[in-house]
């Protein structure tokens, strides 16, 4: 085979494999004949892919299965079990941390909160945490096949940190840090990317392929998923809508710009606000906040109100510029659905332009807080399985 040839074969291989393997996790149990005229590819190819599979562990073989007459089939399944994921939501108040299966099934988590901290003492956390998840994995022909972090900043195409206003960070190179004391393929994500895809693939975006996901912590960041595809913007610095301005000659941000939404609509502007009501100092973070509303503290119901007013006009401004299907908020946040959703709604309602409201759909998240841990261990996995594939058939 000439050089070209080879590389074609491998390109094509490549590609078939890849086939086989999706068809077979997304409709596990299969037939190797339903894979065949399911992907378009003939028997004897779809047969020669399937023993590199379960060569690598990637799948297995189960009792035979429906007859359609004749002989039964042998059925193939997604070994979701042949390895594992670290995915690691690094928030500016707290880390948490999911070991997941192939599939994206929570193994083991992990929650640490903390108030500022350095970049060294996160990074202490950040070892703590991947540690715990690490002794934690169960035996598998893969073992750990890498490790995701989301951080609150701006990540360039490298995986460098350029910016993370809200934890001071600038110019860290967590990737490199990561490798060195793991030696495991690492992603480094922007969180709100990270959220946008873990919802769209495990929580209340599944049904939609315009979804905008509202990432509302201590700062708000931005994922856009357009058209079934997660949209970075040309240089992966989308999204950065936390940092719109909402309120002309505003208060000062930490990125440099004056009167940011999430000066208003947040978590810091919630605990901001409430540190001016005389309120016990233990009860000034968000869980004692949504504590002291459910006890039915007027002043705090306000309070959240007036975030979810906030919420409501950034979202609006969101809603006009990209027509979604559904908006989704996540992060911390979306714990306090209860007090913020009749005045988030209500702005809405009121404000965004009536062909917007048309099929739209606002949500708060399904996955409570793990949808950007979920979205870097999903990140990973995708990483081993076409990463897999490539070495297998470079081998040859």
């Amino acid at each position: 085979m000439s050089t070209h040839q080879t590389w074609n074969h491998h390109v094509v291989k490549k590609g078939n494999k890849s086939l086989v393997l999706d068809k077979i996790k997304y409709n596990s149990p299969i037939s190797r004949a339903s894979v065949a005229s399911q992907v378009g590819l003939n028997k004897g190819t779809v047969s020669s892919l399937v023993n590199d599979l379960l060569e690598e562990h990637l799948i297995y073989e189960s009792g035979p299965g429906e007859s359609s007459g004749g002989r039964r089939p042998v059925m193939l399944l997604f070994n979701e079990k042949a390895g594992y994921s670290i995915g690691i939501d690094l928030g500016v108040n707290y880390l948490l941390g999911v070991l997941t299966d192939l599939n994206g099934n929570i193994h083991t988590e992990k929650q640490i909160t903390f108030k500022n901290l350095n970049y060294e003492e996160i990074e202490i956390k950040l070892f703590e945490t991947i540690e715990y998840l690490l002794k934690s994995t169960p035996e598998s022909p893969h073992g750990v096949i890498g490790i995701g972090v989301g951080v609150p900043g701006i990540v360039d195409k490298d995986d460098n940190i350029l910016l993370a206003p809200n934890l001071n960070w600038r110019n860290i190179n967590l990737k490199e840090v990561l490798e060195e004391r793991y030696s495991l393929p690492i992603i480094i994500e922007t969180e709100a990317y990270a959220g946008a895809y873990g919802e769209k693939y495990f929580g209340a975006g599944k049904d939609f392929e315009n979804v905008i996901y509202v990432s509302a912590g201590i700062g708000i960041g931005v994922g856009l998923i357009l058209n079934d595809s997660l949209y970075k913007g040309s240089n992966g610095f989308s999204g950065e809508l936390g940092h719109m301005t909402i309120q002309a000659g505003g208060a000062k941000c930490r990125c440099g710009n004056e009167g940011c939404w999430e000066l208003y609509a947040s978590e810091q502007a919630l605990v901001r606000q409430a540190e001016n009501l005389d309120i016990p100092s233990d009860m000034q973070d968000l869980e004692g906040l949504v504590k002291l509303a459910d006890s039915g503290n007027d002043e705090i119901i306000a309070l959240f109100e007036q975030t979810g007013d906030y919420l409501g006009i950034g979202i609006n401004n969101i809603i006009n510029i990209f027509n979604p299907q559904q908006v989704i908020i996540g992060n911390r946040l979306a714990y306090s659905e209860k007090w913020l959703k009749d005045s988030l709604n209500k702005r809405i309602s009121n404000q965004a332009l009536w062909f917007q409201q048309n099929d739209l759909q606002i949500d708060f998240s399904e996955l409570s807080t793990r949808s950007t841990a979920l979205g870097v261990a999903a990140f990973s996995i995708e990483n081993f399985l076409s990463v897999s594939i490539q070495q297998d058939t470079a081998m040859e």
